[in-house]
């Protein structure tokens, strides 16, 4: 079988997508190799397609259960015999999959690194043909890394240790050039095809928003993709509950997901949300890694993440059909207070020395202050989040808030001034809050027992909105102006360019110009099927009755299959089956996603629904 034979029978696609071909030939002809793809650019298959066609065993480990399980499902679903080797199976079932990987019933071993150097695992590979080793999310290996995971550090000596060394393959999502430079050197990859084939998804789009009521912007946006699936990423738990009660409360069917539940629950939670039983996902950052659900339409963060490797790990979970998805973030000013609050306690990796531990808290420290750029930059918003991973675009993407929105400069000089002269008046002692205040001329028992309204620059810019005192203070850190102290007070201080704004310097700001409102009804507009907006931006013109139906005939086999119903087939699969209507078994295969094994199990089934409509 040749790779194209195995990617249609198999997957049901009839060619790669791009990257993909070259790291399975790298792979096929005997060398390592590191892919770093963004989420939904299909990695799997990279390390898939040689395991099927390598004479041997193929281990993958992988960091999360619910990874593996997903994957695991999903092979088996194609015909492909695969298996998982984690903490969740018993110990019966733990020695009985030892036993089948020994005797080569299966071709992929999907494995938790912290199994790597149990004797009981060493025992069994210890005799067996082992043509891959491959280290999904691979990022977790590096200290700098945004999941750092100090088991992934055996993999190297595991790998060592064998009879006989397979090929090593590494991918992951997102990785810095730092991080790149550390999965190269602590897996010592030999002569590895290393490829990046762009961390741009063009099919998402992203926004922005400084919401001051968040529970009304989420509910419009809810409102907007109504029976659609979404993500909806709180930083704590308190909020998560808080958000999910409300959720409830109004009639939406939402499950939650944090670290303070129990494991049950957890697992209750998300069986509900990946087999369609719940629409919305309320999560903690302890959700979402591994799980490979393809028809999440949008992700909304309610509070701004600690930095731009997770937000945009977690904001990349919509959309991986290759269908339109957004990604909305909430900014408020307590979510930066909070994600400083998490770094200052948080623990230093295991075996790192104090002077490592407080270098990471810095790096975490200025990854803040990158992701708090990203919420105020009137720049493009997709060109910002590519700039960060180091590629470089033409700074208009049509796809993001803004770059539809209109922007003019405005200056903002003696706004500036006067939080400048307030800031060294008071001998940079206070923070953001303080400092708007006593401009503003807040009368507060705050300002007064630190004598701040005794401020030659107290309740100059009185006429000014507090929130637009905000704006400019944060666009002058943004600038390089001011920066925020670390430790237990954050404290504004001057750098030294702020010299030349005292000096007569001008500044302006963009902002947007503000349009009139328009005055829409849902009567006027019409009611509209939850997926057109999306099948519009994405050249598709699918049958949506027809659709429903072969949506409900997927739910129908998945129920009595028990698998997630995107397993079965995507929902891009069911749109274009829908907008073509094959009548045939060869017109049938031609759908993308549709392969050999697929047809044999559910074709003939959507078949008949399709000639009968």
């Amino acid at each position: 079988m040749t790779k194209q034979e195995a990617l249609k029978t198999y997957f049901g696609y009839d060619s790669f997508r791009p990257g993909q071909e070259t790291l399975v030939d790298g792979i096929l002809s005997g060398r390592d190799v590191l892919g770093i793809m963004p989420t939904g650019a299909g990695k799997s298959i990279c390390y898939q397609i040689p395991a099927l066609l390598l004479p041997g065993v193929t281990l993958v480990i992988s960091p999360l259960i619910s990874l593996m399980k997903d994957q695991v499902t999903t092979l088996n679903q194609a015909g492909i015999h695969a298996a998982y080797l984690n903490s969740s199976l018993t110990a019966g079932q733990f020695r009985t999959a030892l036993r089948y990987m020994a005797q080569g019933r299966y071709k992929i071993v999907y494995v938790a690194p912290e199994r790597l150097l149990t004797d009981s695992f060493l025992d069994a590979v210890n005799g067996m043909e082992i043509s891959m080793v491959s280290v999904d999310e691979a990022h977790c290996i590096s200290q700098w890394g945004q999941d750092f995971r100090p088991s992934y550090l055996r993999i190297r000596q595991f790998v060592d240790g064998l009879r006989n060394r397979p090929v090593v393959s590494a991918f992951t999502a997102t990785a810095t050039r730092q991080v790149r430079e550390d999965i190269l050197a602590l897996l010592d990859l030999e002569n590895p095809v290393t490829l990046t084939t762009g961390f741009d998804r063009k099919n998402l789009f992203f926004a922005v928003e400084h919401p001051a009521d968040r529970m009304k912007a989420l509910m419009n946006h809810l409102q907007e993709h109504e029976g659609e699936c979404g993500i909806i990423y709180c930083l704590t738990r308190k909020t998560v509950d808080e958000v999910w009660e409300t959720l409830n409360a109004r009639g939406y069917e939402a499950a939650r997901y944090h670290a303070g539940m129990g494991d049950e629950e957890r697992r209750q939670n998300q069986d509900d949300f990946i087999y369609d039983r719940r629409q919305i996902m309320v999560a903690t950052n302890a959700f979402g890694m591994g799980i490979d659900k393809s028809n999440v339409r949008y992700v909304i963060h309610y509070n701004m993440p600690k930095n731009m490797e997770s937000y945009y790990q977690e904001a990349g979970r919509a959309g991986r059909d290759g269908l339109s998805a957004a990604c909305i973030l909430f900014y408020g000013g307590q979510d930066v207070v909070t994600n400083q609050f998490f770094i200052d306690r948080m623990e230093p990796p295991e075996e790192a020395d104090e002077v490592t531990g407080e270098a990471i808290k810095e790096r975490e420290r200025e990854r803040l202050k990158k992701m708090t750029f990203y919420c105020f930059t009137s720049d493009c918003l997709r060109d910002y989040i590519l700039r960060y991973f180091g590629e470089y675009g033409s700074n208009y993407c049509g796809n993001c808030s803004n770059c539809l929105t209109q922007f003019e400069e405005t200056d903002v000089t003696d706004i500036a001034a006067a939080l400048v002269g307030c800031i060294r008046e008071s001998r940079w002692r206070y923070g953001m809050t303080m400092i708007v205040d006593t401009v503003h001329g807040s009368r507060g028992a705050k300002v007064r027992k630190g004598r701040m309204d005794e401020n030659p620059w107290y309740g100059s810019c009185s006429s000014v909105p507090v929130y637009r005192l905000r704006q400019v203070m944060n666009h002058l850190i943004l600038k390089g102006y001011l920066q925020i102290s670390h430790g237990e007070y954050r404290v504004v201080t001057l750098t030294e360019r702020a010299a030349a704004l005292e000096e007569g310097e001008r500044i302006s700001m963009k902002e947007a110009k503000k349009q009139p409102r328009q005055q829409t009804k849902q009567a006027d507009q019409g009611k509209k099927h939850p997926i057109s907006s999306l099948t519009s931006a994405d050249g598709l013109e699918p049958d949506y009755a027809l659709f429903e139906k072969l949506r409900a005939l997927r739910l129908e086999i998945a129920k009595k299959e028990k698998v997630p119903p995107y397993i079965v087939f995507s929902d891009k699969t069911l749109m274009q089956m829908s907008q073509d209507k094959p009548s045939s078994r060869e017109e049938m295969l031609q759908i993308s996603g549709v392969g050999e094994v697929k047809y044999r199990r559910y074709g003939e089934a959507f078949l008949r629904i399709i000639q009968q409509n």
